[in-house]
């Protein structure tokens, strides 16, 4: 850990220290609908924001929200988002110029230290030093109609802690303890994939699981507003969508050093990641260590209605050092060393996203692993025929109701996409395929599948939020041992053919899904959470019984973005 981290940090800098630091809004806050349905109903792409390159600075969001507060009020937009808009930069508002003092001040501060602003428990901000602590809090009951187990119990506790200091550097603390009681068919997926979604090392406790979850970096400036430096544990998504096919925040986070580079319409980031292998597969390697990642994204405003991503990663093992070489910030140079031979899992993909009559956006990607030019036309169903593609587009006010917005999304990945082979002591093993902690990099169902799903967000009040979710997928399945491409853990040597791979190999699953989820915010990152979810999964021919799953949840959650099972 101390070689990757000291590795990266000489790589990158004869450092300086300077104007420029950052902290980032944590995934699932509502501030990234937000941003995203702002930037698109100005009709403009944000040279600040970058929204396909996530987590997205703190700074630049509030530096958008609060310098487009003119042109938001001439596009027509309602009190709903003038509230998100001012709750936001409170939220943030350590970054709000001139002052650095944009959080909202209480009206009933708790002995007039805490919760002096609205959105912290402590705020201080004096001489150049700000430094915000929260509590992290939730309790959420679950009744699960059709599980063996009727009444279910979430909770978490911890707290957060984030700050700057000097211009100097920026950064951010969290740690929670989290005791999960999950519906059946989540209980099934642990199971088979001895992990638990989004999380870590793990232990049965009780009638349920119990696991750490800890998130932290300090990130620095090399070139004021241009080039910064974070290291530390998180996690990262690429893209626009609701799913990724580059990568996505659905795994455990990993200790990475990232850069990234912003100058005129470019934003370019180097992540350099330190991965969790898989437990080990029948007749595989043990694997213990780590297993490591160099991912560059390169994001272009080419327009002002247009943007273009370019995406590269490479997944490898090396008896726990990085390689200086893999540190080379140069975009698609692996790939040019993987058609001359290189063992490792190279990726390369390409992104769109375009904004349409201030109301509408679409976006996709195209990620390849790996084709064959004469074997893809000749339609044979070529094994190594490997790439998966993403379409979605996105409706701001939809049908001129405000504040309804709406969105459809498909995906389509090709079997054994993300899997990988190599053979270590004379044994086969797949330990640079794009996981981490048995958990998929990109799409939470792995690959060999097609999907649509559809998702509205309606706030028709400031405080209440209304969301709804409906998903449809076709996915091939393993019986008996097979390898027909899904499990990203297996290694794709064992597959069932060379020729003839459909894109829905082997046995056919579908799976149908329908979410439904209030949240009312009592005071800022306060929740009340009421949702029903019904599922239904079938295999065809009957080879696995029917899985029907209706429960509904009640929570409150202080600090925290809302737990749920709805990825697969």
């Amino acid at each position: 850990m101390k070689k990757f981290l000291f590795l990266t940090f000489f790589y990158c800098t004869g450092i300086f220290i300077a104007q420029g630091q950052e902290t980032f809004i944590p995934f699932g806050s509502d501030e990234y609908h937000l941003l995203d349905r702002m930037e698109t109903r100005s009709g403009d792409l944000s040279d600040e924001l970058f929204m396909n390159t996530q987590p997205v600075s703190r700074m630049n969001a509030v530096n958008f929200l609060f310098e487009g507060k003119t042109n938001f009020y001439n596009a027509g937009l309602t009190n709903v988002d003038f509230y998100n808009i001012n709750r936001a930069i409170s939220i943030s508002g350590e970054w709000k110029q001139p002052d650095g003092d944009g959080a909202i001040d209480s009206k009933h501060p708790v002995l007039n230290t805490f919760y002096r602003k609205e959105p912290d428990l402590i705020n201080y901000n004096k001489n150049g030093v700000f430094i915000a602590v929260n509590p992290i809090l939730s309790f959420m009951g679950t009744y699960d109609k059709d599980g063996v187990r009727k009444s279910l119990i979430n909770t978490t506790q911890g707290a957060e802690i984030r700050g700057k200091i000097k211009n100097a550097v920026g950064f951010y603390f969290s740690a929670t303890n989290n005791y999960e009681e999950v519906p059946g068919y989540v209980n099934d997926w642990i199971a088979k994939y001895n992990a638990i979604p989004g999380a870590g090392n793990y232990k049965a406790s009780g009638n349920g699981y119990q696991y750490l979850k800890f998130r932290g970096y300090a990130n620095i400036p090399l070139i004021p507003e241009h080039i910064s430096l974070t290291l530390g544990y998180d996690q990262h998504f690429l893209g626009d969508g609701y799913r990724s096919l580059f990568l996505s925040d659905f795994s455990e986070g990993a200790a990475f050093a990232s850069i990234n580079t912003k100058i005129w319409k470019f934003n370019y980031q180097n992540l350099y990641m330190m991965l969790k292998p898989q437990s080990a597969m029948p007749g595989e390697l043990p694997t213990v260590g780590n297993k490591y990642a160099t991912v560059h994204f390169l994001s272009l405003n080419a327009t002002r209605w247009l943007n273009i991503g370019l995406f590269e990663s490479v997944t490898f093992s090396r008896n726990g050092s990085y390689p200086a070489g893999y540190l080379n910030p140069i975009i698609f140079y692996r790939a040019v060393e993987r058609a001359n031979g290189s063992p490792d899992k190279v990726s390369i993909g390409f992104s769109t996203k375009a904004i349409i009559a201030k109301h509408v956006q679409l976006y996709s990607q195209l990620l390849i692993n790996e084709f064959t030019t004469g074997e893809l036309f000749k339609g044979n169903g070529y094994w190594a025929n490997k790439w998966a593609i993403q379409f979605g587009a996105k409706y701001f006010d939809a049908f001129g109701i405000p504040n309804l917005d709406l969105q459809v999304e498909t995906n389509i990945i090709r079997p054994y996409t993300y899997q990988h082979y190599e053979n270590l002591e004379g044994r086969n093993t797949s330990i640079s395929n794009f996981t981490s902690y048995n958990q998929s990099l990109a799409h939470p169902l792995g690959a060999g599948l097609a999907e649509i799903i559809g998702i509205i967000n309606y706030q028709p009040v400031p405080r209440l939020n209304i969301g709804a979710k409906a998903m449809f997928y076709k996915q091939g399945i393993d019986t008996n041992g097979t390898n027909v491409g899904s499990n990203l853990l297996l290694n794709y040597m064992t597959r069932t053919a060379d020729y003839g791979i459909k894109l829905i190999n082997g046995p056919e699953s579908t799976c149908t899904l329908f979410d439904l989820h209030l949240a009312y915010e009592l005071r800022p990152r306060l929740y009340i959470d009421l949702s029903g979810t019904y599922r239904k999964f079938t295999v065809e021919n009957d080879i696995l019984p029917e899985n029907k799953t209706l429960y509904f949840t009640a929570g409150l959650r202080l600090n925290l973005a809302r737990r749920n099972y709805t990825q697969f």
